[in-house]
């Protein structure tokens, strides 16, 4: 996760404290393709709000068994989310990308925090 880009009490607010998520996306089920374009299309309409604070529910990473058949599918998006989050058009708006709160979800969450609009 990033460790820049956001004051000390925002780090503290998005670890313990009572933080609540403007916008939630859930790209469970998703192709790579499909939940990459939700992905970009929500930030994008989340910014047009006025949100700080996203919600995205990626799934948790797992390590696979070689005989599960789905083995090398599992965990592919939050895989890639840290780097569709850096390549994305909306990178420069992203202030900061933080491990979620257990009650949003824990390891198969991080919070997105928007910078705020000019």
């Amino acid at each position: 996760m990033q460790s820049h880009g956001l004051d000390s009490s925002w780090d503290r607010k998005l670890s313990r404290g009572p933080i609540t998520p403007d916008v939630t996306i859930d790209l469970h089920g998703l192709t790579l393709d499909a939940a990459h374009a939700r992905l970009t299309a929500s930030i994008a309409q989340a910014l047009a709000m006025g949100a700080r604070v996203m919600l995205l529910i990626a799934g948790k990473p797992r390590p696979h068994d070689e005989h599960d058949q789905r083995g090398n599918r599992r965990g592919v998006i939050r895989a890639k989310l840290l780097d569709w989050l850096a390549h994305s058009p909306h990178a420069g708006q992203i202030a900061a990308v933080r491990p979620a709160q257990p009650r949003h979800g824990g390891a198969g969450a991080v919070y997105i925090v928007l910078r705020k609009g000019r």
